[in-house]
């Protein structure tokens, strides 16, 4: 009896420290003294990049605020398993789902889902704007402005002379669509205008990550010798191809990003990134629980809330104190 009784409270042990909670997720329960309103399950893009972390984190403090628990899971960018973490939401039935989607088509089906089991779901940062489904509120960047303030970076860059450009794109990501077609658009009125002419030479694939995007970088180097820049849709692509263009000794061609994370901001600063249209994840996360709330209690929302950018540049990181 002696040894069982020490196993089970080795058990219980091991439950209070969490030992079994999976590597990509979080979660959070408000304090001892507030008793909880429910739970928020939460499945992002992927918890890799700190533009999601810095979303996931303060869904979570912001929702602990209002006595709300949350769970907090990276899709991976993988559509099956954030489908399978949805799934799961369902099952333990969350009172709200957040979701910033793998990719906006296939998660139709679980959305679905959580609609017929009357779960309200909400997007952040990415959207769902698929028929079929019911989305009580977006939460994002203005991305197509943001991507329009992009293009104005890069003609301010380029000046007089112009040049070819490529795109570094991400295609599986509605919000990173929507930067590149503000893009386009701006730099084809530019070149309506009878100005330089700037010339999209191509439009690579970066898969929002710094490898992909630096493998995206070469290629465009080695079809196109005479490039004079690059418009990367997040700062991880945008850095992966500064480290493209240092590796082929072209330092002067000028790269825009998109996201203003710290290794962006620091990257600007050092003259390596020309600008950034920024986003405010931070405020993503306090207003996609806001969103919840107001709908908790009846209020109609508007199908979409969307945070402006602010195009960051050399003279604003210079003066930024979170930097190096």
């Amino acid at each position: 009896m002696k040894i069982r009784f020490l196993t089970l409270l080795a058990c219980a042990l091991a439950c209070l420290t969490g030992c079994d909670k999976p590597a990509d997720s979080s979660s959070s329960a408000p304090s001892s003294d507030t008793k909880s309103k429910g739970t928020i399950g939460v499945s992002l893009l992927t918890l890799d990049n700190p533009f999601f972390k810095v979303i996931g984190d303060n869904i979570a403090a912001e929702a602990r605020k209002h006595g709300y628990e949350t769970i907090v899971v990276s899709g991976d960018k993988d559509p099956a398993k954030q489908g399978n973490q949805v799934k799961d939401f369902i099952v333990k039935k969350v009172s709200a789902i957040v979701l910033s989607p793998c990719d906006s088509k296939a998660i139709v089906p679980v959305i679905q889902e959580a609609n017929a089991a009357g779960i309200p779901v909400f997007t952040v940062d990415i959207p769902c704007n698929e028929p079929g489904v019911k989305i009580v509120t977006q939460v994002a960047t203005d991305n197509y402005a943001g991507g329009k303030g992009a293009a104005q970076a890069m003609i301010e860059a380029l000046g007089e002379a112009g040049g070819k450009v490529a795109v570094l794109a991400f295609k599986q990501a509605e919000s990173c669509i929507l930067r590149v077609k503000g893009f386009r658009e701006v730099i084809d009125a530019h070149n309506a205008s009878g100005k330089a002419k700037i010339e999209i030479v191509a439009e690579l694939e970066s898969g929002g990550a710094k490898d992909v995007g630096f493998k995206a970088a070469e290629d465009a180097l080695q079809a196109h010798a005479d490039l004079r820049g690059i418009f990367a849709i997040n700062d991880p692509a945008a850095l992966g191809a500064r480290a493209a263009t240092e590796k082929a000794g072209k330092t002067q061609i000028v790269i825009v990003g998109f996201d203003g994370q710290p290794e962006g901001k620091q990257a600007i600063k050092d003259g390596k990134i020309f600008a950034d249209p920024i986003q405010f994840p931070d405020k993503m996360g306090v207003q996609i629980v806001d969103a919840i709330i107001r709908h908790s209690k009846g209020e109609t929302l508007p199908p979409q809330m969307l945070i402006p950018t602010s195009l960051y540049k050399k003279a604003d990181a210079l003066k930024d104190p979170e930097l190096k």
